[in-house]
């Protein structure tokens, strides 16, 4: 009867571990799952402003090799990403392509200027950072114009500044939450065991010694809830790629990488904190208060 007792009582612990490991699992796949959002908003809103074009047109009457040198000036530009030069010849095709009909024909003349597509840096891809490139750049006597799409500059950096605010908002309030729901998942784990820490406890055993197994297996669970999570996040992120292949241009791995170490650092902490929190808990208890 007593091995009966025991072999039951070392299942029900074993069942309430593996529960506790796959609770901790699912609110860190959430938590998980949130951070991987706000890397991809991140670098699509790092994508849009950098494909942000600043057409600098060159006079007719410039030289190739001087457009071709102003272009190497440019590429070495602190606020620069890339440039691509755009020949007369280049800039009727695209027109052609846009317009369906082919107008040189008509005009019996090329009238469109060589130019330099410019491609700024995120962080500069804003008006005013690009109002102090054209006009540094309207001093060169080589260049004649230099267009962009100021009021898309403005509203684009105006929604991309709302969006990351709401994500980040979101991804506070689960962080919280996340730390309450495994918080009271390791003290349920504990609370099974608040007989055998205070039978321990009344034969001399001392909290150091009582806490040490406890914590170990918090610790441990976290780990692994943290590892399940991070399996199913990168799964998640195979099938996406395999459905959406453009996510391919928003993957960032070493972001990737610290994503999920921020889970598998927030699984072993808040396990390993709620466990210490939880032991001391029933170890300052009073005997009779552990049938409340």
């Amino acid at each position: 009867m007593e091995e009966f007792e025991a072999s039951s009582s070392a299942k029900k612990t074993k069942a309430i571990y593996i529960s506790t490991v796959f609770g901790i699992a699912m609110v860190l796949l959430m938590v998980g799952l949130l951070g991987l959002i706000l890397v991809h908003a991140n670098n699509l809103s790092r994508y849009v402003k950098e494909n942000i074009v600043v057409n600098v047109y060159v006079d007719e009457t410039t030289r190739e090799t001087d457009v071709l040198q102003l272009q190497k000036q440019l590429d070495s530009h602190p606020f620069v990403k890339q440039t691509q030069y755009v020949s007369k010849e280049l800039a009727a095709r695209k027109m052609q392509k846009d317009l369906g009909e082919d107008f040189i024909k008509f005009l019996g003349v090329n009238p469109l200027s060589e130019s330099i597509d410019v491609y700024l840096k995120a962080e500069h891809a804003n008006n005013a950072d690009i109002a102090a490139f054209k006009a540094e750049l309207l001093k060169n006597p080589l260049v004649k114009e230099v267009n962009y799409q100021a009021p898309l500059v403005d509203k684009m950096n105006q929604n991309l500044a709302s969006i990351t605010l709401i994500i980040l908002v979101f991804a506070g309030i689960f962080v919280v939450v996340s730390v309450a729901l495994i918080n009271n998942t390791i003290r349920l784990a504990i609370y099974s065991q608040r007989f055998l820490i205070k039978s321990m406890q009344l034969v001399g055993a001392t909290k150091s010694f009582i806490r040490k197994p406890f914590l170990l297996y918090g610790i441990w669970h976290g780990l692994l809830g943290a590892l399940i999570a991070i399996i199913i996040l990168v799964g998640t992120l195979y099938l996406a790629i395999r459905q959406i292949p453009d996510l391919v241009i928003l993957q960032n791995y070493t972001e990737f990488g610290i994503v999920f170490l921020g889970v598998i650092g927030l699984g072993v902490l808040i396990a390993g904190l709620s466990t210490f929190l939880a032991v001391n808990r029933f170890l300052r208890l009073k005997i009779y208060d552990l049938y409340r």
